[in-house]
């Protein structure tokens, strides 16, 4: 199946690949329907499409681009609190919907302003001097939120539309995982790969190695707005303690384990380490120790070059099982 996709025209795999995407978005809805799937594992559900978002556009800055970042959560506090500050003071003359949709891009451009300003600043630094710079990013914008009054500050901001959908956080997320697959099949993807292969050789070819860095910094913070946006709309409460450094951490776990620079990983990381903890509350004693039990085994798994084998009998068993 997978080397018959691989071989089918352009035209062909959007069209399997809408259908497959429609027919798990119905598959979904029908366990729904049927009781299969309450209210709760709904829930979790939707956080799966919020993770998602997270992990692909981060995956934008530290896969594809190679830049390691600790502030993704900055992008997502501030996606939070401006969606949630628009749609509850300055919109509320339109319909609830619209204003929910209207917020959410609104807290993405905003999120992407201040991936601009992040930035500029850092074009000419990297490794472990960029990762401090988007590191203290992340701490100044929690303080400043854990300051301003007119977003609740050290309380936290109250009364927020609860109009996150899983419908809606379906449809950004698959959003998200399409411009990003676009991208990177584009020049500017490209472009933007061979800052990360060689950023000297990349600049000798004629490559402007900051514009790239500016498009892929903006176009992670914009969906980390966003789905900043989503969360805030599905808590209907927001503090600013939510997004220090564990939540950045998390995030870049989860594109290391499903890998750097592979959208499909990102997106199997991010729905098994936001379900597996769910799975495991009937052992919450040990729940922390089994979870990070799977990360250690995950980790070797991908990166242990002693389970190269394995890993070789296995994807040939589940290549053979497909065709």
């Amino acid at each position: 199946m997978s080397r018959r996709y691989q071989n089918l025209p352009f035209i062909q795999k959007v069209i399997v690949t809408s259908m497959l995407i429609l027919f798990t978005y119905l598959i979904i809805q029908a366990f729904n329907k049927l009781g299969f799937l309450n209210r709760y594992w709904m829930g979790i559900l939707l956080n799966v499409c919020i993770n998602v978002i997270m992990v692909v556009s981060l995956n934008i800055t530290t896969g594809f681009l190679g830049q390691l970042t600790l502030g993704h959560a900055g992008f997502m506090a501030v996606g939070a609190y401006f969606s949630a500050f628009t749609s509850k003071t300055l919109l509320v003359s339109l319909p609830l919907d619209i204003a929910f949709v209207i917020s959410l891009i609104l807290g993405g451009l905003l999120a992407l302003v201040f991936g601009a300003i992040v930035c500029i600043p850092t074009l000419r630094l990297k490794g472990d001097y960029l990762a401090i710079i988007t590191l203290a990013f992340g701490e100044v914008i929690k303080n400043i939120l854990l300051n301003l009054d007119i977003i609740g500050g050290a309380k936290g901001y109250f009364g927020i539309s609860r109009t996150s959908t899983f419908t809606i956080a379906y449809i950004f997320a698959v959003i998200t995982i399409v411009v990003s697959y676009s991208l990177f099949k584009t020049r500017q993807g490209r472009a933007i790969i061979s800052v990360r292969e060689d950023e000297i050789a990349a600049e000798a070819s004629g490559v402007n190695t900051d514009n790239y860095k500016m498009l892929a910094f903006i176009i992670a913070a914009f969906f980390a707005g966003i789905g900043g946006g989503l969360y805030a709309h599905n808590m209907g409460i927001l503090e600013p303690k939510v997004f220090k450094l564990d939540k950045s951490i998390e995030f870049l776990v989860m594109v290391v384990l499903g890998g750097m620079g592979s959208l499909k990983g990102s997106v199997i990381a991010a729905t098994v380490l936001t379900i597996l903890p769910e799975l495991l509350r009937s052992v919450s004693e040990f729940r922390m120790l089994f979870y990070a039990l799977a990360l250690i085994l995950m980790m070797l798994y991908r990166y242990d070059d002693r389970l190269q084998p394995f890993r070789s009998k296995l994807l040939t068993l589940f290549k053979r099982r497909k065709e």
